[in-house]
């Protein structure tokens, strides 16, 4: 049986430089402060736009939970750019990501169906959450891209995360 590389909750993770698309390079990862990075799979996603859209909705909240968000994509700078048009988000949206950074996350990759589809290979969603400490407190990938975190049950379980000092789940090795 195949398996792929996945990241351990509970584990370190260490800092990452991602381009963004209106602005600085933007970090992902270390200590410091509740991070949240949505990866989607790319501007030919109907359902990501709308899941983008969901997420700079629900923006105040996680700012008042003190949790950044960003949203990443294998897309390139007009692709980005493009969905950035689209969904006019008000977090930072970063792109680039190449095929070992995407295994590297554990990320499940897809290749396009078609020459219409996108250009290159992609990931599929995915989402990590490092706590202040630098640890991966939550994981959450699909190979698909119908299946996501619901984001208020994802607010509340963060809300109460944080709240009452919850710890890392699932790091039984």
């Amino acid at each position: 049986m195949d398996k792929t590389q996945k990241l351990h909750p509970g584990q370190n993770f260490l800092p990452l430089e991602f381009t963004r698309i209106d602005g600085p390079d933007y970090q992902f990862g270390g200590s410091g402060t509740w991070q949240a990075l949505f990866v989607y799979r790319g501007k030919h996603c109907p359902i990501c736009k709308g899941y983008l859209g969901k997420i700079k909705q629900r923006l105040e909240k996680f700012e008042t939970l003190g949790v950044n968000v960003a949203a990443l994509s294998a897309d390139s700078e007009a692709q980005t750019r493009e969905t950035f048009d689209a969904v006019k988000p008000n977090f930072p949206l970063l792109y680039g990501i190449d095929v070992p950074m995407m295994q590297e996350l554990g990320l499940y990759i897809s290749e396009p169906r078609s020459a219409t589809e996108t250009d290159h290979p992609f990931p599929e969603p995915g989402l990590f959450i490092v706590n202040p400490g630098g640890s991966l407190q939550i994981i959450d990938i699909s190979n698909a891209p119908f299946t996501r975190p619901d984001l208020d049950v994802l607010l509340g379980g963060l809300e109460f995360v944080i709240a009452s000092a919850y710890p890392i789940r699932g790091t039984h090795r």
